[in-house]
């Protein structure tokens, strides 16, 4: 048995149904390891040990009862056997400071703080450029209306959004171009996303789960009618799915990567083919594979820590 602890936004306020981190916690539990829960505001560093406050947790798989706390308990992270760096975006200097502290604590960190810190979604994707839409990272408007110009119709979004939270499509001759740099100059001080439109996406956005840069299951999330956004919090509706040849060929090439920074458990999006994101800090979609009879990723997820521990 070990112990677990969980670093992750405050799980009374999750939706069971779907959040792979409640997954990988049920699991957990069903081989009896000790669970402990905290938030990243808790994290303190002190004469070379990082401490965090953490409750004991006990998860069941009933929704409005799915999780107990403990009274925390001011726990220097060394005494855990793993920490599972599992909170949402967004990806800011908060998150960053996190990975950092992480880093310094003498445990096993799942996945690997500095991994995560040097692999933000929309940014590490670009190492695989050959396997991706068209993408152009900028601030400037003539490099935007170029790249418009080439391609007709464009996808911008944030370079560190998340849950397809702020995503645009613009077309043609777009009048609606000028008023979104507006806004995304005055929202974002960094650079920002733009891809050329892949129509394809309304036959969905693959979400394909790897496990120690081995793929472990995929789902299929397909837009709602009028909607380009495929995310499952935007009302994609999840179905089920095989790999192609392509998306294996993606799989082969990105893994040996994943496993090298440290990165266990990986979310690839994969639109028509081509690789747009490579997701590290808090993949979803384990239970949609399992709800849509695939394998139990969950499981394997515990196999690639337990051998590590």
């Amino acid at each position: 048995m070990a112990k677990v602890a969980v670093q992750m936004d405050p799980i009374g306020s999750i939706n069971i149904a779907g959040d792979s981190t409640f997954a990988l916690l049920l699991e957990a539990a069903r081989r009896g390891h000790e669970l402990f829960h905290a938030t990243p505001d808790r994290l303190t560093f002190h004469a070379g040990t990082v401490y965090s406050r953490l409750e004991p947790l006990q998860v069941r798989d009933e929704p409005g009862n799915h999780a107990s706390l403990g009274a925390p308990v001011r726990t220097a992270l060394d005494e855990v056997d793993v920490v599972l760096l599992r909170q949402d975006p967004p990806f800011d200097l908060a998150y960053v400071t996190s990975t950092h502290l992480l880093e310094i604590a003498d445990t096993l960190v799942v996945n690997d703080p500095a991994g995560v810190r040097n692999a933000p979604e929309k940014l590490f994707v670009l190492e695989f450029t050959d396997l991706m839409p068209d993408t152009l990272i900028t601030r400037r408007r003539d490099e935007v209306a170029d790249f418009h110009a080439e391609h007709g119709e464009v996808v911008v979004k944030p370079l560190y959004g998340n849950g397809g939270a702020a995503v645009f499509k613009l077309g043609r001759s777009d009048p609606n171009t000028g008023s979104l740099l507006d806004m995304f100059e005055a929202a974002f001080r960094e650079p920002y996303v733009v891809q050329r439109f892949l129509p394809r996406v309304t036959e969905g956005d693959k979400r394909i789960i790897l496990i120690d840069g081995e793929f472990a299951g995929a789902v299929n999330r397909v837009p709602q009618k009028g909607e380009i956004r495929s995310n499952m919090v935007r009302g994609g509706a999840a179905t089920a799915t095989e790999l192609s040849a392509r998306e294996r060929e993606i799989c082969e090439r990105v893994g040996p990567r994943m496993r090298e920074m440290g990165l266990l458990f990986v979310g690839l999006d994969v639109i028509d083919g081509l690789l747009t994101e490579i997701n590290v800090t808090s993949p979803t979609g384990i239970r949609a594979v399992e709800k849509l009879g695939g394998p139990n990723v969950a499981a394997m997820f515990w196999d690639a820590v337990e051998a590590r521990i």
